[in-house]
C-alpha cells in the first residue's frame, strides 16, 4: 500500500513552492487533486487525517496557485513594459539626443548643441572646437552664462558663414574662477542612427560621432 501521508503532501508542496518554475514543473490543480484522493484512500481507518491538517493543505495549495497567477501576470507586464519601451525607443531615430561626450559629428546641415554645467564663480566661458587632427577650427567667448547647466549652440560655421567640413569635432568648454581655469563637464547632441536591442532587454543607441551609447545615458531628448 502507497503511503501519502499529510506529512508527505505537505512537504511536496513546499519543495514546490520553493523549487517551482513555469519551464520545471507542471503541478498544478490536478496533480494536486489526485494526491489528496491518493492520500485519503491510503490514509490508516483507524487513525484519520484531522480536518485542521486537511484545511492546512488545501490553504497552502490555494496560496500557492495565488503566487503562479500573480507570478505570470507580472511577467505579462514586464514583456508589456518591455515591448512599449523597444517601441519608444525605435522613434527616436532620426533625432538628437544629448549624452555625455565631448565628441560628436557636425552634419552638412544643422547645428551642434552644446550643454555645460559651469562652476558657481566663473568670471568667464570659452568654447574652442577642434577637428579630427586636434587642429583648433573656433573659439570663442562664451555669453550671459550662469552657474549650473548652460546650452550653448555651435551652427558649423566660421565668421564669414562658411561651413566647416562635416566630420567628428571635439568641443571644450573652459570656465575661469579665481584665475583658475578649469574645462566644465560637456553633454553634446548627435543624432540617434540605429537602436540595438541587447540580449538582456537593455538598449542601446547607436549615435552620430560617438558610437554605441546606453539609454540609461540619454540626459535630454531633443
Amino acid at each position: 500500500m502507497s503511503d501519502v501521508s499529510g506529512a508527505g503532501l505537505s512537504s511536496i508542496l513546499n519543495d514546490f513552492a520553493i523549487k517551482e518554475t513555469p519551464k520545471e514543473s507542471n503541478l498544478g490543480r490536478d496533480e494536486f487533486l489526485k494526491l489528496l484522493v491518493t492520500q485519503l484512500e491510503n490514509q490508516d481507518p483507524l487513525s484519520p487525517q484531522e480536518n485542521g491538517e486537511f484545511v492546512a493543505q488545501l490553504a497552502q495549495f490555494s496560496s500557492l496557485e495565488e503566487a503562479q497567477k500573480l507570478s505570470g501576470s507580472f511577467d505579462s507586464f514586464a514583456n508589456s513594459f518591455m515591448s512599449s519601451q523597444h517601441l519608444q525607443a525605435t522613434s527616436l531615430v532620426g533625432r538628437p539626443v544629448h549624452v555625455a561626450s565631448n565628441v560628436t559629428l557636425l552634419g552638412d546641415d544643422g547645428a551642434v548643441s552644446i550643454l555645460a554645467d559651469l562652476p558657481a564663480g566663473a568670471d568667464d566661458a570659452t568654447l574652442s572646437v577642434y577637428d579630427q587632427s586636434g587642429a583648433l577650427v573656433d573659439n570663442f567667448e562664451l555669453a550671459q552664462t550662469s552657474p549650473g547647466r548652460n546650452e550653448f549652440i555651435w551652427t558649423g560655421e566660421n565668421a564669414s558663414g562658411v561651413r566647416y567640413p562635416p566630420g567628428v569635432y571635439k568641443f571644450v568648454v573652459s570656465s575661469a574662477s579665481d584665475g583658475i581655469v578649469e574645462e566644465a563637464p560637456v553633454f553634446l547632441s548627435s543624432n540617434v542612427n540605429s537602436v540595438t536591442i541587447e540580449p538582456g532587454g537593455s538598449l542601446t543607441l547607436n549615435l552620430a560621432g560617438i558610437g554605441p551609447t546606453s539609454m540609461s545615458e540619454v540626459i535630454q531628448i531633443n
